[in-house]
């Protein structure tokens, strides 16, 4: 898809974007066949921010696990080697290219864009099952980097091009780029992820994924529906960032881009309405524009009906408000009287002349009510009627026969094949009223439950990503940001089977700051909780990457140190005594017990017990010291 050999010209003499700093050495770690999650989470934490944003992507993957991510090493876990690796390049490219000397290009808009195509890419994947959720995410980020890269190598010819493609309204961005520089941006992109190690089915799809129309990929295949699932993320993206009057008609290729992958148009919207809030989390956590989108069923109801409904006209004291009725009917004196009917009650009317044209026009106009003639040429009105009813558009249709026909067991298979209501020939035009407005009684009725159900589909996407805060607050100590007693146990619980299965050592620290009853009694709460404050960030500061402290209750800290022996343990444990002893706001120490696993050991509560009386002793001892049962 690009000549290789000008790739590698632009690759070795242009500035192309490149991973930077800490994420290099993250992408030339993973590329060790022996690497170990200690020596990458040693590496990664060496960039808090990359460290915050991994474990939000690896809760975003864990988005249906029993508890949430919240540690390096179980973020590693979660989305493998691989996938960390392309994380790593993806938010390094984010940070070092925010901003660049090309003015006609949008760098703002150009990183909302690629972070929402990620969150859609991500979403369609957990969705659908097509691809792997923790590598879609860092595709999506990255499809259009050719755009970027164009606009970093070249600022003042991009520049003019973006300018000459904005002039004219007819000129394709494809063209102009091959005319000036001899490649696109979508192959520039897809030979560029090529050379850091994506998939080639991801590269391939990058560089088709704009060009649908014109490329043949065999239907069902896996290219193909990663092709077709990275245009409907991009899509997506496009939907939220348009001007609002201009939503609606992107949406219509929304859902023919959904029909491909065997989306209906309610599982769809709920997607969009998931991106959209997670788009406003990801853009706060990366410092990306953001912001808050109205439920994505108003644009998908303008999109089915692009005229806004009337107001409701009277007829005979009644209130009926005006429907999409489609007459399918091969007798013109039928559709003469039925037209002047409807259109006396106001309704907008349309017209077919067999069955099979009354389908494909039912397909397109959708519409509230559909009169049919039972019997006409090519398509008769209950195999029309069979043939709606499979479909999502044709499900929720008002069906109403005509028919000359009395005989019970015909007027039973009319029923039993979807029909709502059957009126006799020939018609008068009174009950032919009467029955319009019992059939728009039902479609209002139907509109009601269906507006309902979207509703409860966006509540039920916004409680999902309330939980999951929620869930993330229940596990955090809101004083110190320390994980909670709970968040300890459940953590200690999986190191220590960590342990046992890896027969690695396990050290556990008890620390309790000293005479903290006398500080609180005598200084008030107020002071009690700036010394826990400050104790929490002098034990922080002396702890170890791979160490997790908690607050276990009131005013004492358990440590969790994996792969720590005693001697380990205990320098440990002296460098935070004395961080405190230092430090700490007001003359405040601390008494640090410490325990190891040993064989003997049934289970974590006994190693913590251990730890505890290893504080005990400490206190006797006169405080302010570290103490190993064990010794």
């Amino acid at each position: 898809m690009v000549d290789l050999s000008i790739f590698e010209q632009l690759n070795a003499s242009a500035d192309l974007p490149s991973p930077k700093g800490p994420a290099l050495a993250i992408i030339r770690l993973t590329q060790r066949p022996e690497v170990s999650l200690s020596e990458l989470a040693h590496a990664i934490r060496a960039d808090p921010a990359f460290s915050a944003r991994l474990i939000k992507a690896a809760n975003g993957v864990n988005a249906h696990g029993n508890r949430p991510v919240v540690s390096i090493r179980n973020a590693l876990a979660v989305l493998g080697v691989p996938a960390v690796r392309t994380l790593a390049l993806s938010f390094s490219l984010l940070s070092s290219y925010r901003g660049g000397s090309c003015k006609m290009f949008a760098y703002p808009r150009f990183w909302s864009h690629s972070l929402l195509c990620a969150i859609a890419l991500q979403t369609l994947a957990s969705a659908t099952h097509d691809s792997q959720p923790e590598e879609a995410f860092s595709v999506g980020l990255l499809a259009r980097i050719g755009e970027l890269a164009l606009a970093t190598m070249f600022p003042g010819r991009y520049s003019d091009l973006l300018k000459r493609f904005a002039e004219e309204p007819d000129a394709r961005l494809f063209d102009l780029e091959q005319a000036e520089f001899v490649l696109t941006h979508n192959a520039l992109a897809s030979a560029m992820m090529r050379s850091w190690g994506i998939p080639e089915v991801y590269t391939n799809a990058i560089g088709l994924f704009e060009t649908l129309a014109a490329v043949d990929l065999q239907e069902g295949s896996r290219q193909f529906k990663l092709t077709h699932l990275l245009a409907l993320a991009d899509h997506i993206a496009d939907v939220c960032l348009a001007p609002e009057a201009s939503r609606h008609v992107l949406m219509s290729d929304l859902f023919l881009l959904g029909a491909k992958l065997a989306l209906d148009i309610d599982r769809l919207i709920a997607i969009c309405d998931q991106v959209a809030l997670e788009w406003l989390e990801w853009g706060s956590l990366l410092d990306v524009e953001a912001f808050k989108m109205p439920p994505f069923d108003e644009f998908a109801d303008s999109a089915a009906a692009p005229e806004a409904a009337d107001e409701a006209i009277h007829q005979g004291g009644a209130a009926t408000a005006r429907m999409r009725v489609l007459l399918v009917d091969d007798d013109p004196v039928s559709r003469l009287i039925l037209n002047k009917t409807l259109a006396e009650d106001g309704h907008e009317v349309f017209e077919a002349v067999n069955g099979r044209e009354g389908f494909e026009m039912a397909l397109e106009l959708r519409p509230d009510l559909m009169v049919i003639d039972w019997l006409m040429p090519e398509m008769d009105g209950i195999s029309l009627t069979r043939a709606l009813r499979q479909t999502r558009i044709g499900r929720g249709a008002y069906i109403l026969i005509l028919t000359a026909m009395t005989d019970e067991a015909r007027l039973v298979e009319a029923f039993e094949s979807g029909v709502n209501d059957f009126m006799s020939k020939p018609l008068e035009p009174r009950v032919l009223s009467a029955r319009l407005r019992a059939a728009r009684r039902v479609v209002k009725l139907q509109d009601e439950v269906e507006r309902d159900s979207r509703e409860i589909r966006r509540f039920a996407a916004e409680l999902a990503l309330t939980n999951r805060r929620l869930q993330e607050v229940a596990m955090t100590d809101m004083l110190t940001g320390f994980p909670n007693r709970r968040h300890a146990l459940e953590r200690i619980e999986q190191e220590w089977a960590a342990a046992i299965r890896s027969k690695r050592p396990l050290a556990a620290m008890v620390i309790d700051i000293d005479e903290f009853k006398q500080i609180n009694d005598g200084h008030g709460h107020d002071v009690g909780d700036a010394v826990l404050r400050d104790v929490a960030a002098a034990l922080k500061s002396a702890l170890r990457l791979q160490d997790m402290v908690c607050r276990f209750g009131g005013d004492e800290f358990l440590v969790i140190c994996p792969d720590t022996t005693r001697e380990s343990a205990l320098a440990c444990a002296e460098r935070m005594r004395s961080a405190v002893e230092s430090s700490a706001f007001g003359g405040a120490t601390v008494s640090v017990g410490l325990a190891v696993r040993d064989e003997a050991m049934p289970d974590f509560d006994v190693l913590i017990k251990r730890a505890d009386q290893g504080v005990f002793i400490a206190k006797e001892r006169g405080r302010n010291c570290v103490v190993c049962v064990q010794e």
